[in-house]
């Protein structure tokens, strides 16, 4: 048998090859998790994209205030310390009410958010619906290996917190001129409040609806505080 023969006879017939990508996707996507179990993500596809320069400031979740951890989940994920990466409730009101043509609301968890912001892109229209089968993957491997601390620690290092910032600590600099490890329920609530549309909407002097938003931010601090929903983050 010649060379060229043998190299055609160890070639992956046609119909299997998908099969092969798929499970090299599967393990470079476990490595890239793993990797960023304990090193920060440097940069993401987000960042990557933004026109606007990049300032981030990469803080750990012991030097950041907890009222900032509290407005996070008040605003954006009741049951983060709950679910295993999926708010069921959550996704099922988002399709009633889209499926009712009132205002698109999306159903992600912080997880899911963080998956997105971290590993993928954030996409419009169809691209967004391509985006989800690998985002409820990556989902599942954070939730698995990082575990909710890490999970949340990522998230306010990522999210975008205004045009070209990126992180709780850069914004918390950014609209208040001072550090993420001392931010008051008001403060930690307006950024919270930005999350969703960090282009658009005002940390400082809020108006209108980000001003209303904020303040029954600011209220559900307390009631995460009473109700616990931080245990899993400070035991």
């Amino acid at each position: 048998m010649t060379k060229s023969s043998r190299a055609k006879s160890r070639k992956l017939p046609w119909y299997l090859r998908p099969f092969k990508w798929l499970l090299w996707f599967l393990i470079l996507s476990v490595l890239w998790v793993l990797a960023y179990a304990v090193i920060p993500p440097p940069v993401t596809f987000t960042m990557l994209a933004d026109g606007n320069g990049i300032t981030k400031d990469w803080t750990g979740l012991n030097n950041i205030d907890r009222n900032m951890v509290r407005a996070v989940i008040a605003a954006e994920d009741g049951k983060f310390c709950s679910h295993r990466g999926f708010d069921r409730d959550a996704i099922e009101q988002a399709i009633e009410r889209n499926a009712k043509g009132k205002r698109m609301r999306g159903g992600s968890t912080v997880s899911q958010q963080t998956a997105k912001n971290v590993f993928l892109w954030q996409g419009t229209g169809w691209t967004r619906y391509v985006r989800k089968v690998p985002e409820v993957w990556f989902t599942f491997l954070i939730e698995t290996i990082w575990g909710k601390r890490r999970i949340m620690e990522v998230y306010l290092n990522v999210a975008e917190t205004g045009i070209g910032t990126y992180g709780v600590e850069a914004g918390a600099q950014r609209y208040f001129g001072h550090g993420a490890s001392k931010l008051s329920p008001a403060q930690a609530a307006r950024i919270a409040a930005i999350l969703p549309l960090p282009k658009k909407r005002e940390a400082v002097s809020p108006s209108g609806f980000t001003r209303r938003y904020g303040n029954n931010i600011q209220r559900r601090i307390g009631q995460v505080r009473r109700d616990g929903l931080d245990a899993c983050i400070y035991k």
